[in-house]
């Protein structure tokens, strides 16, 4: 099986180490036995991306022989229509549900991207959505399956804090909290984490805020197995892998209530999703967890997550796609549905 994915976000010279859950499912795709070439864009809000991006995928598909494409995010649709070969679309987030302003209000932008990607998605012979609560922004006649993105669970497991701080650099006795994204992303809120951090600061002595960004993936799980918390205070989410990588290093959470996280950590003791996004709620989270200093039991949590099963369901997905775009079902008329 030979497959063309298209995203607008990989990893570039000045971004190495972006959207690793991507770059994770090709390389075990991979593994797995599927051809896959990768055509990677950068939208940037700029429609002559788009057109430019759009040619070069009609002038790949034209020299090479695909048995199907599978575009990453609901954008990466606009380039990959008209359809020529069966289509899979992979919905992460805010390109089904909309983007989301620091007030809390969707933004025009976001509703173009959201309505577009719900009108495109009629168009994908499988749909796959990374959190259940996506499904919601799905039209009806639009059935999906919930893929979420995966973990190497060969990577990501507990070590030693101690050792995991030695490999690092991090002195033993501090504390320290995790921040779950880039500073420089407004929806990732950095400022509400330095706010909740300075309170935190009034009871708990040598705590410091470590931001995830800029690190190499192969080292996260020694940050994850240092650290003391992760912290997520995004005003907005799809299924946070950061939070998953956690779980899978039994790292405690604290976060707010985005995407699938609820859903992932409320079972979990010793994690704590916040009632509002007011930084003394955070703070006051942060330090229930860190009274304890324990890790937590989230382990065996992410065990349906191995990258390895879920790359199965994907490649089932693609045999699907295969199969429907080879025998179109037919509705009660006898017409292709």
């Amino acid at each position: 099986m030979r497959i063309l994915m298209i995203t607008s976000e990989w990893p570039t010279p000045q971004y190495p180490h972006s959207v690793p859950f991507i770059v994770r499912q090709v390389e075990f795709l991979r593994y797995a036995g599927v051809d896959v070439d990768v055509f990677h864009f950068r939208g940037a809000k700029n429609p002559m991306n788009y057109i430019r991006a759009w040619h070069q995928v009609r002038r790949r598909l034209a020299a090479e022989r695909y048995d199907l494409v599978h575009a990453q995010w609901g954008q990466s649709l606009l380039v990959a229509l008209p359809k020529q070969l069966p289509l899979v679309v992979t919905f992460r987030g805010s390109d089904l549900a909309g983007l989301i302003k620091m007030n809390g209000r969707d933004t025009w932008q976001g509703r173009l991207l959201a309505k577009l990607s719900q009108r495109l998605a009629l168009s994908a012979d499988e749909v796959i959505v990374v959190s259940k609560h996506l499904l919601a922004f799905l039209p009806q006649q639009v059935k999906a399956a919930t893929i979420p993105s995966g973990l190497n669970l060969e990577l990501f497991r507990p070590l030693d804090q101690c050792e995991a701080r030695q490999a690092l650099g991090l002195p033993e006795q501090g504390v320290f909290v995790l921040f779950g994204g880039d500073p420089a992303v407004t929806g990732k809120r950095f400022p509400l984490a330095q706010r909740a951090m300075i309170l935190l600061q009034e009871n708990i002595q040598n705590v410091a805020l470590i931001p995830l960004h800029g690190i190499e993936h192969i080292k996260m799980p020694f940050y994850m197995n240092a650290a003391d918390a992760l912290l997520l205070t995004s005003i907005q989410e799809g299924s946070p892998n950061v939070v998953k990588e956690a779980l899978a290093c039994n790292l405690p959470v604290v976060s707010t209530d985005v995407g699938d996280v609820r859903e992932r950590i409320q079972s979990i003791d010793g994690c704590v999703v916040c009632g509002n996004d007011r930084p003394e709620t955070i703070a006051d989270g942060l330090r229930r967890v860190l009274s304890n200093r324990q890790r937590i039991n989230g382990w065996p949590t992410v065990q349906e997550l191995d990258e390895r099963t879920l790359t199965q369901k994907v490649i089932q997905i693609y045999r699907q796609a295969i199969q429907k775009a080879k025998y179109p079902r037919r509705d009660d008329t006898g017409n292709d549905a």
